[in-house]
């Protein structure tokens, strides 16, 4: 499967920057989310790459092929981009069985393939079928229902997905169930002949036949533009639906289903034309909770089992946690991060990144700090003192100045910007991420605060990390609990700041119950630069 890169890729209307001067590349058979706030550019990226969006500028690629290029004039249309798209709306046809909706864009296709001889192909996996009585009767005894009567629309489902066949061979398969050992010998040499025949009239027209059931000429199969026949439809319906698990339901109507099994159809449906890039745009926001935890697996497994890239559109953290092997978190158009999901959790570039994975969300706490050989020593809540051991060694100074060069420059290419006739100022302008201090009275804002001095940093503290108990070093009293059973969010009252923790287990708390504070985490304790929001070092706490 083909790998997607995006090369400086800007979107805009007027000047609102939807997507601002994106960079990223797509690993083939990878699952990337793109998350984010509403508004961020995630789903206007997924149609870019779609072909639905045409970009203001920028190049993308899909495997060794461009399909867009603003220097270059290219543009392929999204129906030659051999791209699937899954909408959060699964617009199924009401009046279309379950079949009809998933065969109908195939009915549609054409395009250059091998030419084949349905007949033989089927023919074939009759006869390999008739190896394997056994399996045929197992099959046909799973389907009885409680009073021991053959189901015959679920047994044959099963053959259908034992031996990969089409409706029509499931059955005269289960026929075969009925017969006796002579009786199978004859039907073998019967469809043995039914084969020969066939090979011979293809002979006689000049090709020869694979193993595949395609025609050879020259030592070549033969390719032609055309489209699927009605054997080939119905193999590639069955085989879909045996993926996502919908195989008994291909006469209902979509209005006979579940919420789920019309998920489950509108999947099959995107899948059925093999599509190399498989796009999801926000699929189980209508769906119940219960019911997307288990579709999520469902899409890791599917994931798997076609071995095709999926992009998927989510503002759900959770769901971008669970099923990504990278997350792409953007904000106001811009990315922000692009790493593996424990990546992005225990190492967020910034405080936008920590502040928007994680649920509940990380603790923000202000603190001044100066540097005291290998140690970072703080002062926050009220005067309150720790030091901060990072992992890796390294001076603060050399690192605000790093970071301050790095903003100088962005300024310097900014200017530079300008100097282009066809340059557009961002009208949707960025800006420091505004994070929130929880106390008793409210929140308070960063942006409320117009000073920020070289000593205020920002320590972040994930809520498994905030250790909760009698022997605690620091005075807290209990703010608010909530019990879910497995585990209990907890918010305590330290000198007037709110901290909240996790404890896991079945715990109980009285509210305004005193208690004792420590912090945990070690080695995962995040420190930021307050000016630019940046991830400065992580490390550990020591009282």
């Amino acid at each position: 499967m083909p790998a997607i890169v995006l090369t400086n890729v800007v979107k805009r209307w007027k000047d609102f920057y939807a997507v601002d001067h994106l960079n990223l590349k797509m690993d083939d058979n990878a699952f990337i989310t793109l998350l984010g706030p509403s508004g961020c550019g995630k789903t206007t990226t997924l149609r870019m790459i779609a072909g639905l969006e045409t970009p203001t500028s920028g190049k993308i690629t899909i495997g060794d092929r461009v399909v867009f290029d603003s220097e270059m004039g290219i543009n392929i249309p999204p129906n030659k981009r051999k791209v699937g798209f899954l909408f959060q709306n699964y617009a199924l046809w009401p009046n279309m069985t379950v079949y009809q909706n998933i065969s109908f864009g195939l009915k549609n296709v054409k395009e250059e393939m091998p030419l084949k001889n349905d007949d033989i192909i089927a023919d074939r996996k009759m006869l390999a079928s008739l190896d394997k009585i056994g399996t045929i009767k197992e099959r046909i005894e799973e389907s009885k229902d409680k009073k021991g009567n053959v189901v015959k629309d679920r047994a044959l489902v099963k053959i259908i997905d034992a031996f990969e066949v089409s409706l029509a061979s499931a059955k005269q398969i289960i026929k075969f169930a009925e017969l006796d050992k002579e009786a199978v010998a004859a039907k073998k040499n019967e469809i043995q002949a039914l084969i020969d025949k066939e090979i011979a009239k293809e002979k006689a027209k000049g090709y020869d036949i694979n193993e595949n059931g395609e025609l050879v000429k020259d030592g070549q199969v033969v390719i032609e533009e055309r489209k699927l026949s009605g054997e080939e439809i119905d193999l590639t319906v069955r085989r879909v639906s045996r993926m996502v698990k919908i195989g008994e339901f291909m006469e209902r109507y979509p209005a006979e289903l579940s919420g789920g099994q019309q998920q489950r159809v509108a999947i099959a449906r995107t899948l059925a034309p093999g599509p190399n890039v498989f796009f999801m745009d926000e699929p189980l926001s209508n769906l119940d909770a219960k019911l997307r935890l288990e579709m999520r697996s469902e899409l890791k497994r599917l994931h798997k089992d076609t071995g095709s890239t999926f992009v998927y559109v989510t503002h759900d953290q959770l769901e971008a946690m669970t099923l990504a092997t990278k997350i792409c978190l953007m904000n106001n158009g811009v990315l922000q991060q692009y790493e593996a999901p424990l990546d992005v959790y225990n190492k967020p570039a910034n405080l936008f990144v920590a502040d928007f994975v994680g649920n509940p969300a990380v603790n923000f706490i202000e603190v001044k700090a100066k540097q005291k050989g290998d140690v970072i020593h703080l002062k926050y809540f009220n005067d309150m003192e720790m030091d901060f051991v990072p992992n890796e060694k390294f001076d603060l100074k050399a690192k605000m100045a790093e970071i301050e060069g790095d903003l100088t420059a962005k300024k310097a290419a900014l200017e530079e910007a300008k100097l282009d006739k066809n340059f557009v100022q961002k009208g949707n302008r960025d800006e420091t991420f505004n994070y929130h201090i929880q106390t008793i009275q409210g929140e308070i804002d960063s942006k409320d605060e117009t000073e920020v001095g070289e000593d205020d940093f920002v320590i972040g503290i994930r809520p498994e990390f905030i250790n909760i108990g009698k022997n605690g070093k620091m005075k807290a009293r209990v703010y608010s609990a909530m019990p879910s059973g497995m585990e209990t969010t907890i918010k305590v009252d330290v000198e007037g700041f709110l901290l909240t923790g996790i404890v896991f287990g079945a715990v109980s708390y009285q509210l305004d119950e005193s208690l004792g504070v420590d912090f945990g985490g070690e080695g995962q304790i995040l420190l930021f630069e307050r000016k630019s929001g940046r991830l400065i070092a992580i490390g550990s706490l020591r009282k």
